[in-house]
């Protein structure tokens, strides 16, 4: 047996065969899940094409996290695929262009306002929208970026991937008397799709080529993805509220 066998998941942000999402969908599915995959507008064709080079086709539904409409309809949307739900992954986070790149102290309140509503309100609300389908000993996993320290041009996105951490803490506590546990995976950089869109993600690379004890493969999103598919399987049934750093031990040095 698998150690998802039975579960249904529901894994979000889905792009391209090198994200860490899309990782845990193959993983799950051949760890014996169902996998649900969510997109919506003009990355739909994107997940609809990575959809397809995982072991089975899954089912896709619409969802964009800032649409009221759209949450309120994931749980019929994602039970007309599955009957439950044992596991969520959140994979999302967005920043508009001025709240990166050095532009800390010029950045508007309307950039930062997006950038922690996608990136961190969103874990929130998709939580909530899940919520009707999530069984006792379900898994909600988010995906993180280390939020301790002031990363080099990374600005408001840091600033969000904080919150992001606060709100899983607070979402552990409320959701943990119905059984459902909530953690996050604080993965060093991948070379992914959105990695792309950081301005300076050359930097993140030398200071994992240069700190990590267990040296980090910027081309490898698999050992994030394992961690995930862990934490969503019944081998952690007494964890939440916790951040698993997938990061080749960067988090744990020094400067």
């Amino acid at each position: 047996m698998g150690l998802l066998e039975g579960k249904c998941i529901l894994v979000t942000g889905v792009l391209t065969d090198q994200s860490i999402a899309f990782q845990v969908a193959r993983l799950a599915q051949e760890q014996g899940a169902t996998v649900v995959l969510s997109s919506f507008g003009r990355t739909m064709g994107l997940t609809k094409r990575s959809a397809g080079r995982l072991p089975q086709m899954p089912a896709i539904v619409e969802l964009d996290v800032t649409s009221t409409a759209d949450l309120d309809a994931l749980a019929s949307r994602v039970s007309e695929h599955v009957p439950s739900l044992d596991g969520v992954l959140h994979s999302i986070g967005f920043a508009p262009e001025g709240a990166l790149g050095g532009r800390f102290l010029s950045t508007s309140w309307e950039d930062v306002s997006t950038a922690v509503q996608v990136s961190a309100y969103s874990l929130k609300a998709l939580a909530v929208a899940a919520r009707p389908l999530l069984q006792p000993g379900s898994s909600i996993v988010g995906l993180d970026f280390d939020a301790t320290v002031a990363w080099p041009k990374y600005d408001w996105m840091g600033v969000a991937k904080a919150a992001f951490e606060s709100t899983a803490r607070y979402l552990a506590r409320d959701l943990g008397p119905e059984g459902i546990r909530v953690n996050l995976v604080a993965a060093g950089p991948i070379r992914t799709m959105a990695a792309k869109s950081i301005p300076g993600f050359d930097e993140f690379e030398g200071v994992w080529s240069t700190r990590a004890p267990l040296a980090w493969d910027l081309d490898d999103p698999v050992p994030a993805a394992k961690a995930c598919v862990a934490l969503m399987s019944d081998w952690f049934p007494a964890t939440t509220g916790e951040i698993v750093h997938v990061d080749g031990g960067v988090h744990s040095q020094g400067a």
